[in-house]
Protein backbone atom coordinates (compact mmCIF):
# COMPACT_ATOMS: atom_id res chain seq x y z
CA UNK A 1 0.00 0.00 0.00
CA UNK A 2 1.87 3.39 -0.82
CA UNK A 3 2.03 5.84 1.63
CA UNK A 4 -0.52 8.26 0.05
CA UNK A 5 -3.45 5.46 0.77
CA UNK A 6 -2.63 5.54 4.32
CA UNK A 7 -2.94 8.97 4.55
CA UNK A 8 -6.04 8.70 2.61
CA UNK A 9 -7.44 6.03 4.84
CA UNK A 10 -6.65 8.60 8.40
CA UNK A 11 -8.07 11.28 6.89
CA UNK A 12 -11.53 9.13 6.33
CA UNK A 13 -11.41 7.62 9.54
CA UNK A 14 -10.81 11.11 11.22
CA UNK A 15 -13.80 12.49 9.21
CA UNK A 16 -15.79 8.85 10.01
CA UNK A 17 -15.12 10.28 13.95
CA UNK A 18 -16.07 13.65 13.51
CA UNK A 19 -19.26 12.28 12.34
CA UNK A 20 -19.90 10.30 14.83
CA UNK A 21 -18.66 12.86 17.55
CA UNK A 22 -20.18 16.18 16.54
CA UNK A 23 -16.60 18.10 16.90
CA UNK A 24 -14.87 20.14 14.40
CA UNK A 25 -11.63 19.78 15.66
CA UNK A 26 -11.34 16.38 14.49
CA UNK A 27 -12.19 17.72 10.72
CA UNK A 28 -9.65 20.02 10.97
CA UNK A 29 -7.11 17.46 12.02
CA UNK A 30 -8.39 15.94 8.35
CA UNK A 31 -7.25 18.82 6.52
CA UNK A 32 -3.78 17.89 7.73
CA UNK A 33 -3.95 14.23 6.83
CA UNK A 34 -5.48 15.60 3.39
CA UNK A 35 -2.21 17.59 3.46
CA UNK A 36 -0.14 14.92 4.22
CA UNK A 37 -1.36 12.47 1.49
CA UNK A 38 -0.91 15.45 -1.19
CA UNK A 39 2.65 15.78 -0.17
CA UNK A 40 2.53 12.00 -0.74
CA UNK A 41 1.34 12.60 -3.96
CA UNK A 42 3.77 15.22 -4.63
CA UNK A 43 6.81 12.79 -3.36
CA UNK A 44 8.02 14.09 -0.36
CA UNK A 45 9.72 11.93 2.09
CA UNK A 46 7.30 10.79 4.89
CA UNK A 47 9.00 13.23 7.21
CA UNK A 48 7.93 15.73 4.99
CA UNK A 49 5.02 14.59 4.85
CA UNK A 50 4.43 14.26 8.69
CA UNK A 51 5.51 18.16 9.09
CA UNK A 52 3.30 19.02 6.07
CA UNK A 53 0.27 16.92 7.75
CA UNK A 54 1.03 18.21 11.51
CA UNK A 55 1.50 22.43 10.58
CA UNK A 56 -1.70 22.18 8.30
CA UNK A 57 -3.51 20.00 11.13
CA UNK A 58 -1.97 21.67 14.21
CA UNK A 59 -2.62 25.22 12.31
CA UNK A 60 -6.37 24.55 11.63
CA UNK A 61 -7.29 23.81 14.80
CA UNK A 62 -5.52 26.97 16.17
CA UNK A 63 -7.40 28.98 13.86
CA UNK A 64 -10.66 27.01 14.45
CA UNK A 65 -9.83 27.87 18.43
CA UNK A 66 -9.33 30.88 18.11
CA UNK A 67 -12.09 31.70 15.97
CA UNK A 68 -14.20 30.20 18.06
CA UNK A 69 -12.78 32.02 21.58
CA UNK A 70 -13.65 35.50 19.36
CA UNK A 71 -17.68 34.85 18.57
CA UNK A 72 -19.67 35.86 21.34
CA UNK A 73 -20.46 32.72 24.18
CA UNK A 74 -24.28 31.77 23.03
CA UNK A 75 -27.46 33.25 25.68
CA UNK A 76 -28.33 30.59 27.78
CA UNK A 77 -31.27 28.25 27.17
CA UNK A 78 -34.35 29.71 28.92
CA UNK A 79 -33.28 33.68 26.98
CA UNK A 80 -32.11 32.25 23.85
CA UNK A 81 -34.85 32.71 20.69
CA UNK A 82 -33.28 29.65 19.26
CA UNK A 83 -34.49 27.34 21.98
CA UNK A 84 -37.71 29.74 22.90
CA UNK A 85 -39.61 30.73 19.56
CA UNK A 86 -41.54 33.30 21.66
CA UNK A 87 -38.29 35.63 23.07
CA UNK A 88 -39.14 39.04 21.71
CA UNK A 89 -42.55 38.57 21.20
CA UNK A 90 -44.75 41.19 22.47
CA UNK A 91 -47.67 41.09 25.47
CA UNK A 92 -49.96 43.31 26.72
CA UNK A 93 -50.06 43.72 31.00
CA UNK A 94 -53.56 44.91 32.12
CA UNK A 95 -52.20 45.40 35.83
CA UNK A 96 -49.52 44.46 37.96
CA UNK A 97 -50.44 42.39 41.10
CA UNK A 98 -49.00 43.21 44.28
CA UNK A 99 -46.73 40.54 44.46
CA UNK A 100 -44.99 42.18 41.64
CA UNK A 101 -46.24 39.51 39.02
CA UNK A 102 -48.86 39.49 36.34
CA UNK A 103 -51.55 37.69 34.14
CA UNK A 104 -50.89 37.68 30.75
CA UNK A 105 -52.91 36.53 27.74
CA UNK A 106 -50.03 35.03 25.21
CA UNK A 107 -51.13 32.28 22.62
CA UNK A 108 -54.26 31.85 23.57
CA UNK A 109 -53.17 30.98 27.48
CA UNK A 110 -53.01 32.78 30.41
CA UNK A 111 -49.16 33.17 31.81
CA UNK A 112 -47.51 34.57 34.95
CA UNK A 113 -45.20 37.29 34.17
CA UNK A 114 -42.71 38.45 35.98
CA UNK A 115 -40.76 41.95 35.23
CA UNK A 116 -36.79 41.86 34.12
CA UNK A 117 -36.67 45.08 35.91
CA UNK A 118 -38.86 45.44 38.82
CA UNK A 119 -39.07 49.46 38.80
CA UNK A 120 -41.48 48.26 35.17
CA UNK A 121 -44.01 46.76 37.51
CA UNK A 122 -45.78 49.28 38.16
CA UNK A 123 -47.06 50.38 35.36
CA UNK A 124 -49.55 48.16 32.69
CA UNK A 125 -48.46 48.58 28.81
CA UNK A 126 -46.93 46.67 26.08
CA UNK A 127 -44.03 44.55 26.89
CA UNK A 128 -41.31 42.40 25.51
CA UNK A 129 -40.54 38.85 26.20
CA UNK A 130 -36.55 38.56 27.29
CA UNK A 131 -36.82 35.43 28.68
CA UNK A 132 -38.92 32.36 30.51
CA UNK A 133 -38.24 31.29 33.48
CA UNK A 134 -39.96 27.80 33.52
CA UNK A 135 -43.96 28.13 33.08
CA UNK A 136 -42.90 32.52 33.83
CA UNK A 137 -42.05 35.21 31.41
CA UNK A 138 -39.94 37.68 31.77
CA UNK A 139 -40.78 40.49 29.91
CA UNK A 140 -39.12 44.45 29.39
CA UNK A 141 -41.07 47.54 28.50
CA UNK A 142 -40.85 48.12 25.28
Amino acid sequence: MSESSIWWLLAGAAVAVELMTGTCYLLMLAVGLVAGALAAHLGLAPIGQMVIAAAVGGGSVAAWHWYRGKSPAPLPANANRDVHLDIGEEVHVAKWNTDGTATVKFRGVHWTAIAADPGESASPGNFRIKEMLGNRLVIEKL
